[in-house]
């Protein structure tokens, strides 16, 4: 099985998961008797959410998250129509896996292929790019390698940019001070920018940026719908009118699943 199969199985079988636990959840409070059950727990057990509301929010996650294929063969599984054409889907996913391999020039020019006009129009995320496509030659150059080209690429392509915006000026004195310092004892600010977290970033800035060019929510409505949950949540309690259990989860940490896929690892994102 190849390491593309391997990842399209990974990602289904989280979301298999998830629709299926949900589904369990929803479904529970008819067949399951647990005693002193908390009111608001138990009104809350009384809302039904269909199968197929369920599937739908975990497609819509793998279609802005940019995963076609695992979108396409769940949307199939689940009997849904697709969201986006899985062209577009797997443009986005092509460019964000040039990013998080750290092939920042790979991913420049198929960004620029797929729509000039994002990055001529958007110019904090062209010097994003371009400062990552620094850092990546400054750790290819590092230890006691040749870091000419590092040089180079600073004075030519960021040098020009920095002095627009003091931001620019920052990030570009900040990624210059790799060059100087040593990689195994660096200050955390600046350790920040050779760890994958700045890549995660810059492809998410990209993905967004693709989402809002295709005019797409930026935003899986999952993640909308646990930021409301968790801003309700904390409005009732400080009105303070309203009986809440001390906790509230969310339901998906597989607690009444039997334990056959508790401790689940999470979904790869590179």
């Amino acid at each position: 099985m190849s390491s593309s199969d391997i990842l399209l199985e990974h990602h289904l079988r989280h979301a298999r998961y998830i629709s299926e636990l949900l589904d369990r959840k929803m479904t529970s409070s008819a067949s399951t008797t647990k005693p002193m059950k908390h009111p608001f727990t138990a009104q809350v057990e009384e809302v039904a959410t269909s199968k197929s509301e369920i599937n739908a929010l975990i497609l819509d996650y793998l279609t802005v998250a940019g995963y076609p294929n695992a979108a396409a063969k769940f949307s199939s599984e689940a009997n849904l129509s697709p969201q986006q054409p899985s062209s577009a889907i797997h443009a986005r996913q092509q460019i964000q896996t040039f990013i998080h391999k750290g092939e920042i020039d790979s991913a420049i020019h198929a960004l620029n292929d797929f729509d000039p006009s994002i990055l001529d129009e958007d110019e904090t995320l062209h010097f994003a790019l371009l400062r990552l496509q620094l850092v990546e030659l400054i750790r290819q150059s590092r230890p006691g390698g040749d870091i000419g080209p590092a040089l180079e690429f600073a004075q030519t392509q960021l040098g020009p940019k920095a002095p627009r915006t003091p931001q620019f000026l920052e990030d570009l004195e900040k990624t210059m001070s790799l060059l100087v310092f040593d990689h195994d004892n660096l200050d955390p600010s600046l350790a920040e920018l050779l760890k994958p977290n700045l890549r995660q970033k810059v492809a998410e800035k990209v993905n967004i940026a693709i989402l809002r060019r295709q005019s797409q929510r930026t935003d899986a409505a999952l993640r909308h719908l646990a930021q409301m949950r968790a801003w309700s949540e904390e409005v009732v309690r400080k009105d303070g009118k309203k009986d809440l259990p001390a906790r509230i989860d969310l339901g998906l940490d597989g607690d009444d699943s039997g334990g056959a896929e508790n401790g689940h690892e999470p979904m790869i994102t590179t």
